[in-house]
Formats: C-alpha cells, sequence, structure tokens
C-alpha cells in the first residue's frame, strides 16, 4: 500500500550562506579526534537523548529504521561491560589478532586495558536489528541493515561531538556479552560500544594526520 505523502519542510540558504554553513561544520568537524582518556564529569541526559534522536533521523532501507541504542549511566553495568570487554580484548591482544593487524595498532598505543569503560557517563550499544518482529511476532525481513545503522551511528558521533562532547568507538569481538548485559534479544546484534563524555584535563592523542583532499575526492565534473 502506498505511504501517504505531505510537501517537503525544506529550509533553503543562499548561496553564500551555503557555503559558510559548510566550512564552519567542516571546521567544526576536522577538530574531532577519538578520545581514550575521559572525564568522569556528568553529562545530562537529556544531551544523550537528542543526540541519539538525531541519529535516528538518518535514512534506512525502507524506513525500517533497524537500530536500537542502549544509553548505559549505571556503574555497575559499565563495571560489568569493561570486565566482559576487557577479556575479549585480552584474548584479542594475545593471540586473536594477526601480527600484521597488531603493528597498524601499534602506533595508536591500545592495549586490552579499557578504563574509559567505567571513567565516561556514558556508554552507548548500539544494535542492528536483523529483522523485525511483528504485533503477532511474525518477523519482518530488514534491508541494508548495516548500511542503515552505520549512517546512524555516523550521525551520532557528529551530533555529540557538535554538542561538545568526546567519543570513541569501541568494537570488542565478539560481541555478544552486550546482548546479556543489555537485555537485547537475539535478532538485534552489537556493532559498535559508543563512549561518550568530556575528554579528562589531560587528555592527549596521537599525532596523526587526515588523508589530504586529493586523496579522498575524485572529481567527474
Amino acid at each position: 500500500m502506498l505511504a501517504m505523502h505531505k510537501p517537503l519542510a525544506f529550509a533553503g540558504y543562499s548561496p553564500e550562506e551555503m557555503s559558510t554553513r559548510a566550512a564552519d561544520f567542516r571546521t567544526l568537524m576536522d577538530r574531532r579526534r577519538t578520545v581514550r582518556d575521559f572525564s568522569s564529569r556528568p553529562v545530562p541526559r537529556e544531551l544523550i537523548e537528542d543526540c541519539v534522536m538525531t541519529a535516528a533521523t538518518a535514512p534506512s532501507g525502507a524506513n525500517q529504521q533497524p537500530w536500537t541504542f542502549v544509553c548505559i549511566n549505571e556503574p555497575g553495568l559499565k563495571s560489568q561491560i569493561r570486565v566482559a570487554a576487557e577479556k575479549e580484548e585480552r584474548d584479542f591482544y594475545s593471540g586473536r589478532a594477526s601480527t600484521e593487524w597488531l603493528d597498524a595498532l601499534a602506533p595508536l598505543g591500545t592495549d586490552a586495558d579499557k578504563p574509559f569503560l567505567e571513567t565516561a557517563p556514558w556508554l552507548i550499544a548500539i544494535f542492528a536489528q536483523r529483522y523485525g518482529l511483528g504485533p503477532d511476532g511474525k518477523r519482518a525481513k530488514h534491508y541494508y541493515v548495516p548500511e542503515s545503522v552505520g549512517i546512524a551511528t555516523g550521525l551520532l558521533i557528529a551530533s555529540l561531538h557538535n554538542a561538545g562532547l568526546a567519543t570513541l568507538t569501541h568494537t570488542p569481538s565478539p560481541m555478544g556479552f552486550l546482548n546479556e548485559i543489555c537485555g537485547r534479544p537475539e535478532h538485534e546484534k552489537a556493532l559498535i560500544l559508543l563512549v561518550a563524555g568530556y575528554p579528562a584535563d589531560e587528555a592527549k592523542v596521537p599525532d596523526i594526520k587526515r588523508k589530504p583532499v586529493e586523496d579522498v575526492i575524485v572529481w567527474k565534473d
């Protein structure tokens, strides 16, 4: 059945304002860095809600919105997640990861210890819904799930940065422990554990560079 349609509410800008907005946002996002040293300074729940609901405006296959964001502030749950994540990380660093992978990570100084999982005020566990469930319990196929959730996650990271918070995308593998700790059903798959909060006063980041424009964009105009 064809969905009802309504007029598009579109806010247009002059070419000059468009250029200014694009350049300003590029400058803002160019300051974004992945942070591993977080402050325990509280962050209001309302701020996290606004950022997550911004992420939920992302386009998705057939508008099925196949995502669940579990926002965790409770210290006991964060402690459980740290214990489980560090177990997987120790296995990763002690044998699961290839030498090539470890060599690639070496300049970043990462290891199996993840204190930020308890220090940061918020952990956002991002789940992909592999299929939907109707009121009668019948399965509904979801389309382009990884792509849809990936786009939503990008919007979430940008929204949190725009609000003045730092983030870290943490991906222990496997991540099945998050289903149990977060109480999520079998048809949801944990993809990313996003750490969010203020950076610690002494926070440092690797001195690395982003690719220049000529290595990013191929023009065909």
